[in-house]
């Protein structure tokens, strides 16, 4: 595919606390180099089994308020199944089923074409990994 398609792996501290990580700096970065000014589809994929990726808005409380929804609908107590690692690490395991481990978004002349407030984020609850990898695709 050449110069069609390229992709890159970035790292993400997400440290020991859940976290809403705005990606879209490193995003617009690689699509700079990436697209050179094409049209095409930038994908966002996070390849853990604990993580998620979201566009919302940030900055505004959204973020915060996206990992109180997630806290009420997926609790960190005993109810999962998977037990292993922190106390309630089995609802971590549960959240890709709601805030998938991908996005694929439009890219315009080599730029997103997000709206006004939207961000692209990665989703981690998980507090006992506190490094992920986050593939970055253009195909254009």
């Amino acid at each position: 595919m050449g110069d069609r398609f390229r992709s890159r792996v970035i790292d993400v501290a997400t440290g020991s606390a859940e976290t809403v990580h705005d990606l879209t700096q490193e995003c617009a970065a690689f699509l700079r180099e990436a697209a050179a000014g094409r049209d095409g589809l930038l994908n966002v994929f996070v390849p853990h089994a604990t993580a998620g990726v979201a566009i919302i808005e940030t900055g505004a409380g959204s973020d915060d308020d996206l990992l109180a929804a997630l806290h009420d609908l997926l609790p960190a107590d005993d109810r999962w199944r998977h037990r292993h690692g922190a106390p309630g690490h089995g609802r971590d395991h549960v959240l890709p089923a709601l805030v998938p481990p991908h996005a694929t978004l439009p890219v315009l002349g080599g730029a997103l074409e997000l709206g006004t407030w939207q961000s692209v984020v990665l989703v981690d609850t998980n507090k006992d990994n506190p490094r992920r990898q986050v593939r970055l695709s253009f195909l254009g």
